[in-house]
């Protein structure tokens, strides 16, 4: 395998952990890449943008930021299509992703999503895929989450702050909303 310089998009500081290990393992310069209009309330932005930045000053990773916070073009795009709202979450942080690797001149790009047991998988290869072509820059397809349990424990021994939701407003109203009782 040829070693790459890797921009790798990272949703959040404990799901960084294995795929950051995965990649420099294998030899990839890796830079991490925090964009996130998803994530609500902005507290919760907050939380996991500066766990990350923690994560990163500890194990020597560069990482770029944009402190640009678009939830409301998020809202927009999402507002009467809650059915889809993943899909459109998944495009646009692969697209910005894709964006910067391909500016910044890196060999490929990839996310920290795929490491998540809880998101569509194949509709992020395949969108990674597509994005891939049609900004000009690889899509680094791997299954992180082989390394998932790895990851858990790394991030609780070192107290790292670990959200309980994806980050959308509706993920967390499901985390938080009482089901009413079957009949």
């Amino acid at each position: 395998m040829v070693a790459l310089k890797i921009l790798l998009h990272i949703c959040c500081g404990p799901c960084a952990i294995y795929p950051v290990k995965h990649l420099r393992d294998a030899g990839h310069e890796v830079t991490g890449l925090f964009f996130n209009p998803n994530i609500h309330p902005y507290s919760e932005y907050r939380k996991r943008r500066d766990t990350l930045y923690d994560y990163a000053a500890h194990t020597g990773l560069a990482l770029l930021s944009c402190d640009d916070y678009p939830m409301e073009e998020f809202i927009r795009n999402v507002a009467f299509r809650e059915g889809e709202r993943c899909r459109y979450c998944y495009s646009a942080r692969l697209t910005y992703a894709a964006r910067v690797a391909r500016e910044e001149q890196f060999g490929a790009f990839t996310s920290t999503v795929l490491y998540s047991r809880f998101q569509n998988h194949d509709l992020i290869r395949d969108m990674g895929n597509g994005i891939a072509h049609a900004e000009g820059v690889e899509f680094f397809y791997h299954d992180f989450r082989d390394g998932w349990k790895e990851g858990v424990e790394t991030s609780k021994k070192s107290g790292m702050y670990r959200q309980q939701y994806c980050g959308c407003i509706y993920s967390e109203k499901a985390r938080f909303l009482e089901k009413p009782p079957s009949r």
